[in-house]
């Protein structure tokens, strides 16, 4: 049985957090896309990676996958009618990530948003303190916690 009493910001962040399932869900807003097709849109992620998540946003009914009976393989995802209610979050997220960079100063090429959050948020665990990226806004400060 579900837990029906979990906060639902902890429910909705077990169900699409992580590093690579929104941008999952991103890349599937506007139509069906084939596995190769999401491999290419979304680098850095690997094809177990890939499959996996997409497993779990199958699971968690957010993507539908139709497998065509062909040689070789063709399988396609989609959002499902619940996937597709999270494009005004996505959207929202996006326009707060804009907000950010403009207050920040902090300037992301649009080509590959993976590439962006790896160099944003890539962070470096040294004795289970996690440090910021000089260049980022709030290094200093972490800096000073962490000395």
């Amino acid at each position: 049985m579900k837990n029906t009493q979990m906060c639902p910001v902890t429910t909705a962040l077990s169900v699409i957090g992580g590093k690579w399932k929104v941008i999952i869900l991103w890349h599937l807003q506007g139509d069906v896309k084939r596995f190769g097709e999401l491999q290419k849109a979304i680098q850095g992620i690997s094809q177990k990676m890939l499959t996996q998540e997409l497993r779990d946003l199958e699971g968690n009914g957010l993507v539908s996958r139709k497998v065509y009976p062909v040689v070789p393989p063709r399988v396609e995802y989609r959002l499902t009618e619940l996937g597709v209610t999270l494009k005004p979050v996505m959207e929202h997220l996006k326009g707060w990530g804009q907000e950010y960079q403009r207050r920040t100063q902090i300037q992301i090429p649009e080509k590959n948003s993976v590439a962006m959050i790896e160099e944003m948020v890539t962070f470096e665990k040294k004795d289970s303190i996690e440090v910021l990226p000089k260049n980022h806004a709030g290094a200093d400060r972490m800096a000073s916690v962490a000395a």
